[in-house]
């Protein structure tokens, strides 16, 4: 038995050597990120216990509302289960203006539907998220050329087309999003809307915006099907690009 008991503690050593380091361990080697964790962990972890959330969330949902200048997080401990709202965090500058960014340079946040794809714990703008600006949508309906790109979720509260939080917000942030994709969610969507639609006054002023603008009418009823639907089931639909660069919602 001993011969056996040796091999097994080796095999057992030599994985453990060779064991890769969680996404957040990783993070962890920044000093910026590893800040945050030791200010902002503790008191995540109580705010999950007192909101009866478990910690750390499995999957978030994060969806933003330009006019309304407004970031929800959302998290749920399963792909089955429904999403339930963690914070709402006040964006904290904005530019541009009502609609969705077509061309480098013009100053507006996107708005449609995204995913982050890039954890930047070195930013200038202390720690920032990536979206995957321009989607499969924005490359048939932006500027063919020049559309833009590099937009993030940052801290330090400027902005030129980003969407900038305070500085404890976005280390708040960064460490749900980090955690969520150690547990293994490598799709963490955004989805970024013109107003909250269920505010009189945002929807007053959508209204007004787009009086003139069928297009921009247009968009903002097809995007409002992916708010309808997260509304009432507190789940995301299936969402498709056509060869227009529409967006198409599946029900399914």
């Amino acid at each position: 038995m001993k011969p056996l008991y040796f091999i097994l503690f080796f095999l057992f050593a030599l994985q453990s050597a060779f064991a890769q380091p969680s996404f957040i361990d990783y993070q962890r080697t920044y000093p910026t990120v590893a800040t945050a964790l030791k200010s902002k962990e503790d008191s995540l972890k109580s705010q999950f216990a007192r909101a009866g959330l478990q910690w750390p969330a499995k999957q978030i949902y994060i969806r933003s509302f330009k006019y309304d200048s407004q970031m929800e997080v959302w998290v749920r401990s399963s792909s089955d289960a429904q999403f339930k709202l963690f914070k709402t965090y006040r964006v904290c500058a904005m530019a541009g203006a009502i609609g969705p960014k077509r061309l480098e340079g013009d100053y507006q946040v996107p708005e449609g539907f995204y995913y982050i794809n890039e954890f930047n714990p070195k930013s200038s703008y202390h720690l920032s998220l990536g979206i995957n600006y321009p989607n499969a949508s924005d490359r048939v309906l932006s500027d063919s050329i020049k559309p833009g790109g590099e937009i993030y979720i940052h801290g330090n509260c400027v902005t030129i087309g980003c969407i900038p939080l305070q500085n404890d917000q976005i280390e708040e942030l960064y460490i749900l999003a980090a955690m969520a994709k150690s547990q293994g969610q490598d799709f963490i969507p955004v989805h970024i809307f013109p107003i909250r639609f269920n505010n009189r006054k945002s929807f007053e002023y959508l209204a007004k915006t787009t009086k003139d603008n069928q297009d921009l009418q247009r968009f903002a009823i097809k995007i409002k099907e992916v708010y309808d639907y997260f509304e009432e089931k507190k789940k995301l639909p299936l969402i498709f690009i056509n060869k227009k660069g529409d967006y198409v919602v599946s029900n399914m």
